[in-house]
């Protein structure tokens, strides 16, 4: 089925009216009532409520086809009151990054990959305020229930504590079956069983478990099963975007279903191809162009690049020139990004490779352009690592201050290697995966190079 030809409800009367999407109601409705996320009562004086509404998603398979209809209940966390309706609201996610370096390591080791998803997670947050919420579409047309309100014992999805809420219970709940977490990545645990050993990655209710004892995959599964309400989804194949297929050779990534949709929510699907990203003759200022009535298509379709340049580092520098432009964006901007959207067009299948034979060594390549930014000056920093034949990380970014020379430029990309490189191995430790050899840096600049070994001049 294609993905446009399913709309989404936009209300919930339109929503009650499909038996698909009441079912979809009802489940979620039977997860807010078991789960006890709130009781009904009169709003004390004194107090005020947040609004409610119900949110409708389609989730679909790889191949296009939908895989469930999910419907919830939603607070509208931004009429949320700082210091009233919550406090801190910072919660972790596992780093892309992370996750690739699992994904290379289990390909190399031969090891089990599962997945697993959280249903209605966020319900599962304890909240520490006090608060209350309209009464959502549904109960608000009983009779019994006019003039009530909603106080809510555990978080809701929209409300900004809410994510944080549910990932310091889950953490409580991994550290007592006897996880380990990681400094490296605060989202990453371990479990060790004699020899063996099973490495969990959360991305908020999204978890991939990695192990070369099947049994021990399935122990843990059981253990998750008892506290939270999971959905086993068991081989790793979609995760937060990319696709995942593995063969006895490695195991590839690549993002074509979210180029599909932007192609064709820009209608770019019948556009010619262009071979490279941007043309080597392009340099992007802030000055240049008409500035565009309305930006919010130019940050819409760049918001969909970011998330693509996770498994696509081909777009990384193009993205992260377009990205300066976001706050007063030109046509010009406009353009160069368009001319990506074509480069797109012509490798939809392009991605990562994280072969099952290569070794597992650290490489990283640096380099840098010298002010080239024609309106700050300022130069550009590009690294990337490797773990054998496979890459694992990549960064382009502009120095934060203006280089005197290419040789201070590509000076001061170094420590940002280093610390990419150090980090990798850091957690490659914590995944029992030891690299006791130093960790080869490659750059061009012999003036920085010269510097670099130099352990006495400094200047």
């Amino acid at each position: 089925m294609n993905i446009t030809t399913f709309p989404e409800p936009q209300t919930y009367a339109q929503a009650s009216s499909d038996p698909r999407w009441n079912k979809a109601i009802k489940e979620e409705w039977d997860a807010l009532e078991d789960n006890k996320t709130w009781e009904i009562v009169d709003l004390p004086a004194g107090k005020t409520t947040i609004g409610s509404k119900w949110v409708y998603k389609t989730k679909f398979r790889s191949d296009g086809d939908i895989e469930r209809l999910k419907a919830r209940v939603v607070a509208k966390g931004y009429t949320q009151v700082h210091g009233v309706d919550f406090w801190d609201t910072f919660s972790l996610v596992a780093k892309q990054n992370s996750v690739k370096l699992l994904i290379k390591l289990a390909a190399a080791k031969h090891w089990h990959l599962h997945q697993m998803d959280v249903s209605n997670a966020f319900l599962n947050g304890f909240l520490d305020e006090e608060i209350y919420m309209e009464l959502p579409p549904r109960l608000n047309q009983l009779p019994e229930y006019k003039g009530k309100v909603c106080k809510l014992q555990k978080s809701l999805y929209g409300m900004k504590q809410a994510s944080r809420q549910w990932f310091v219970r889950l953490t409580d709940v991994l550290l007592k079956l006897g996880f380990k977490q990681s400094y490296s990545d605060y989202s990453v645990f371990s479990y060790s069983s004699g020899k063996d050993h099973l490495f969990l990655v959360i991305y908020v209710d999204d978890m991939i478990l990695a192990s070369s004892n099947m049994d021990l995959i399935q122990q843990v599964k059981q253990w998750l099963h008892k506290e939270f309400k999971v959905k086993d989804l068991e081989e790793f194949k979609y995760f937060l975007g990319p696709e995942i297929q593995r063969s006895e050779k490695g195991i590839s990534l690549n993002q074509r279903k979210l180029c599909l949709e932007m192609l064709a929510n820009a209608s770019y699907l019948n556009n010619k191809p262009a071979k490279t990203p941007l043309s080597m003759k392009t340099v992007l200022s802030a000055e240049d162009g008409v500035p565009l009535d309305d930006g919010d298509e130019y940050r819409h379709l760049l918001g969909q690049l970011q998330y693509l340049t996770t498994t696509r580092p081909d777009i990384a520098f193009p993205v992260q020139q377009l990205s300066q432009f976001q706050s007063n964006p030109a046509s010009t901007h406009l353009h160069a990004l368009h001319r990506v959207l074509r480069y797109l067009k012509g490798s939809l299948g392009q991605g990562l490779w994280f072969s099952s034979t290569s070794d597992l060594t650290i490489r990283g390549y640096s380099d840098t352009d010298w002010a080239t930014c024609p309106d700050t000056r300022r130069s550009v920093t590009g690294y990337c690592t490797f773990l054998g034949i496979s890459l694992i990380t990549w960064k382009s970014k502009k120095q934060t201050i203006v280089s005197r020379s290419s040789s201070e430029a590509e000076y001061r990309a170094l420590p940002q290697l280093c610390c990419e490189v150090q980090w990798m191995k850091g957690l490659m430790e914590f995944f029992h995966v030891s690299h006791p050899q130093p960790i080869p840096l490659y750059w061009d600049n012999q003036s920085a190079i010269y510097t670099a070994k130099n352990p006495v001049f400094h200047e």
